[in-house]
């Protein structure tokens, strides 16, 4: 696995991101899921994701806050950070995430659209005080059930199948079918003849199926 960015730079841009989520949602009392996603699509993050030393290191996690929310309000004005007594679930998000980047050189922005932020905030009360290697473990496996979800979907639909039919087709409970589309359940994770028969029935390859 290639970084994304030197080492060097790691420490700030996970101290920068995670304050901008705590400052945006605790301080300026925006909507996480709204910021993140101005945030994901913006050329601050693309400078980001490269670790461009003057914005993860010759910022602030604030000023980059006001940067973004400057986005969808240009009237937006710094306030007094609020503080906590210890870390935030939204601070820990940042934190993580900010890593999972580094480490995987990956687009913020289709990481968000596999495992959206508000996911990721319900992660905090497990994984907040285990080692990184297990955040980044359990995100690798969420994408790959969002990803499994969208196919399985994808090709069901183009099949014309409802989930109900499928389900009866395939012999597979219906609750079953569904959380593997929901991505709470991972295809590539289940019994190889469920697989065998879904690709038969949805006419693709095993493979598409589990991403």
């Amino acid at each position: 696995m290639i970084p994304a960015y030197s080492k060097l730079y790691l420490t700030d841009a996970r101290k920068q991101l995670a304050n901008s989520l705590d400052y945006a949602v605790h301080t300026l009392n925006l909507d996480l899921t709204q910021y993140y996603n101005t945030f994901v699509n913006s050329d601050i993050c693309a400078r980001f994701e490269k670790g461009d030393p003057f914005l993860v290191s010759g910022k602030s996690g604030i000023e980059l806050a006001l940067m973004v929310a400057a986005r969808d309000n240009a009237k937006i004005k710094p306030m007094k950070r609020v503080y906590h007594d210890g870390k935030t679930p939204e601070y820990w998000a940042g934190w993580a995430i900010a890593y999972y980047q580094w480490y995987n050189a990956c687009s913020l922005r289709i990481l968000d659209q596999e495992v959206p932020i508000a996911k990721i905030l319900k992660m905090y009360d497990k994984y907040h005080e285990m080692d990184i290697s297990h955040f980044v473990t359990r995100i690798d496996e969420m994408r790959q059930a969002a990803r499994c979800m969208t196919y399985l979907k994808k090709y069901r639909e183009l099949r014309g199948y409802s989930q109900s039919e499928l389900a009866e087709l395939s012999g597979i409970p219906l609750k079953t079918l569904q959380h593997y589309e929901q991505g709470d359940k991972s295809l590539a994770k289940a019994n190889a003849a469920y697989v065998i028969t879904l690709a038969r029935l949805l006419d693709c390859a095993p493979e598409i199926l589990i991403g």
